[in-house]
């Protein structure tokens, strides 16, 4: 990559240009026994939306995901309904990315909408050899997305907490076999 193209990849963004919006319908074979959903299926979905987000903002051949911080399930997507994924990067640190996604359920009978659930995840951009790499700030233009950045510091704060936590634990973690005891 030469000076000129990292500049160019370097500029600041604005949101709705990270913005993927991706539509779909509820199979039978993504029901759960309550007739809804699988929230495994949904975090899929998620994860999918938000990484063409994360790379259409880092412009690179690979982003992973470092953290799903939260994925808040509000109301139940049943059989009737289509599923409308919106992610885009609602805030970026020195190599990571926040991505915001919310999830529509539309009644395909009655054309209710209402919002079914959210989700933050963390991404992070990857060069050739596999290393994380800067990635460009964000602008926020909307009052959702100025809402989504004015508070993404604190839940910046909230990840880096929580991946201390986490190697504690896992420093705590035995990887003994539980017959070998």
């Amino acid at each position: 990559m030469t000076s000129i193209d990292k500049v160019i990849v370097m500029q600041a963004k604005k949101s709705k240009e990270t913005r993927i919006i991706q539509n779909d319908q509820v199979l039978i074979n993504d029901l759960n026994n309550y007739h809804t959903l699988f929230g495994g299926v949904l975090m899929k979905k998620l994860d999918a939306c938000a990484t063409l987000s994360a790379r259409r903002h880092a412009r690179v051949k690979e982003c992973v995901t470092a953290s799903t911080d939260t994925v808040n399930f509000i109301s139940p997507i049943r059989q009737s309904d289509s599923v409308c994924i919106e992610s885009f990067v609602s805030y970026t640190g020195k190599n990571s990315m926040e991505i915001f996604c919310k999830v529509i359920a539309e009644d395909m009978i009655s054309a209710e909408r209402r919002i079914a659930a959210t989700a933050f995840l963390t991404f992070v951009a990857l060069d050739e050899d596999k290393k994380p790499i800067e990635v460009p700030t964000v602008i926020p233009e909307s009052e959702e997305e100025q809402f989504l950045y004015d508070t993404g510091e604190e839940r910046a704060k909230i990840r880096k907490l929580k991946r201390q936590q986490n190697k504690d634990l896992v420093s705590k973690l035995s990887i003994k076999k539980p017959w070998d005891e």
